[in-house]
């Protein structure tokens, strides 16, 4: 299972989820789904996306994700949504190892856990 933790700001587009998605996911990665926040998950573009490539998507509570170790925290992003990892932690809370740490396309940020 290939897992790609996706940490977005509001309003953000399923072309721009994607776009980030597409450049970080390895070739021929199987068993792609989506994690992220759970307020992000109910995202239009979040959604959209995993909806267009048939991926499953799990949110999860910020409290669930700040107990992930995550090798690139950031206290601005635990100012914001109250984890500092969002795409890390949650390529990471379903097990797995970090494949693709935090990488920044645009305004949506993706790391990968196999």
């Amino acid at each position: 299972m290939t897992t790609v933790g996706v940490g977005a700001v509001p309003g953000v587009t399923a072309e721009e989820v994607l776009a980030a998605v597409d450049a970080v996911l390895p070739p021929g990665a199987a068993g792609v789904r989506l994690a992220t926040l759970d307020v992000r998950a109910a995202e239009l573009g979040i959604a959209t996306a995993a909806a267009r490539r048939g991926w499953p998507l799990t949110g999860y509570a910020a409290a669930e994700l700040a107990q992930v170790p995550a090798p690139s925290p950031s206290d601005r992003v635990a100012e914001l949504v109250g984890t500092p990892s969002v795409a890390e932690a949650a390529a990471l809370v379903g097990g797995g190892t970090l494949v693709v740490g935090k990488t920044v396309v645009g305004r949506v940020t993706v790391a990968v856990s196999a």
